[in-house]
């Protein structure tokens, strides 16, 4: 390997997936391309990451969406883009609603592991440049993205909305979140007028739960 095929990148890469197998190959991949992308040391979890990475340089990180709780790792998704990281997810889920969800936290794309290795590395190589990188599914996800249909939810009108389908009434969901149970009312009349206002009216509570399903607010294993 030559030093004129070595490529010059202003961050390093960073895998998060708990499969070894993902991590090696994305390794052999991007020292396979042309010109070889490096890889640093990889991490299981986003925890690991964020403890070796708290105040490091900003990295390109491949970010696995399930790892060991198999369940889409959102928090730490938004946590890794807060600390200025550009983040390619790369997930064996390919709903609409997650890519979506993914691409409103803040990662710079989001490839299916069905799409395989060129998209993968044309991914890298846009972030590293910091350019735009749409691969097929993401690409379908946002023509398809009824966001007239997708109200927009505040951060407090999520986190009211999610205690209540956590707990058995308004008076706990006020004692969780310390709030009165008038202002919990409120907020749940809010979410149900917005949902009302873009055609997908949810009169009872479980029709809101399912609303919130279907839009990547909450998931069954959080219920």
């Amino acid at each position: 390997m030559t030093e004129e095929s070595q490529i010059a990148h202003p961050m390093p890469i960073v895998v998060i997936d708990d499969h070894d197998a993902i991590q090696m190959a994305v390794q052999i991949w991007c020292q396979q391309a042309d010109p070889p992308i490096s890889v640093a040391t990889g991490f299981s979890v986003t925890s690991e990451f964020l403890g070796a990475h708290g105040t490091g340089p900003p990295a390109v990180v491949v970010f696995d969406l399930e790892q060991r709780s198999h369940r889409p790792d959102f928090a730490g998704l938004e946590k890794v883009v807060a600390r200025g990281h550009r983040v390619v997810v790369y997930s064996h889920l390919a709903g609409d609603e997650v890519i979506l969800r993914c691409l409103e936290l803040g990662a710079v794309t989001f490839i299916v592991k069905s799409e395989g290795r060129s998209h993968l590395v044309d991914a890298i190589r846009a972030a590293l440049a910091n350019e735009p990188y749409v691969g097929p599914r993401m690409a379908k996800a946002i023509f398809h993205d009824r966001s007239v249909g997708r109200p927009k939810l505040g951060p407090r009108e999520k986190e009211v909305l999610i205690a209540w389908f956590q707990t058995e009434s308004k008076d706990l969901v006020g004692q969780k979140l310390a709030i009165s149970s008038t202002t919990v009312r409120t907020h749940l009349q809010r979410v149900r007028a917005k949902y009302a206002a873009v055609g997908r009216a949810a009169p009872t509570k479980s029709a809101l739960v399912a609303r919130a399903i279907q839009d990547g607010i909450i998931y069954l294993d959080d219920l």
